[in-house]
């Protein structure tokens, strides 16, 4: 079953929470001096890049949900795990905006003030959301093929 469309959605899912560790998302500009806010933290935009906030939570939650894409998609013969799998990464995927929420507010409250551009790679999270719920029904209408098929030949 590697050959359904759910591979296809959670390899995409996998792909681009892997993007975001290396993209940045988004960029800060405070005092005239431009930062640049990515998975691993928030950096200076010179020549000598200088780590200025870190936030390594991001870059961990975000490989963590490509992993577990990964893994999700070997698990085919487990169709309920899978589901439950898919579940849990979902969540991650929500914990990882709630934890990008968590540093601009932190951020917001140690500048007076400051301007924010957001980058195409905090859409990357979102659009991974949707396709694990494309996964997670696609996986429920193969357990129910399956189910309907077992009833058939008893």
């Amino acid at each position: 079953m590697i050959q359904r469309i759910q591979t296809v959605y959670l390899l995409i899912v996998a792909a681009l929470n892997l993007l975001v560790v290396f993209m940045p998302l988004a960029t800060v500009q405070f005092d005239g001096i431009f930062y640049s806010f990515d998975a691993s933290g928030m950096s200076t935009m010179a020549s000598p890049e200088a780590l200025v906030y870190p936030t390594w939570a991001l870059m961990a939650l975000s490989a963590l949900i490509s992993l577990l894409a990964l893994v999700t998609i070997f698990l085919f013969r487990r169709r309920m795990l899978q589901i439950r799998l898919c579940t849990f990464n979902t969540l991650l995927i929500v914990g990882f905006y709630g934890l990008f929420a968590f540093y601009l507010w932190r951020l917001a409250g140690s500048m007076d003030a400051f301007t924010f551009n957001f980058r195409i790679a905090l859409a990357f999270p979102l659009i991974s959301l949707i396709l694990n719920w494309l996964a997670i029904r696609a996986i429920g209408a193969d357990e129910m093929l399956v189910r309907s098929l077992d009833r058939l030949r008893k």
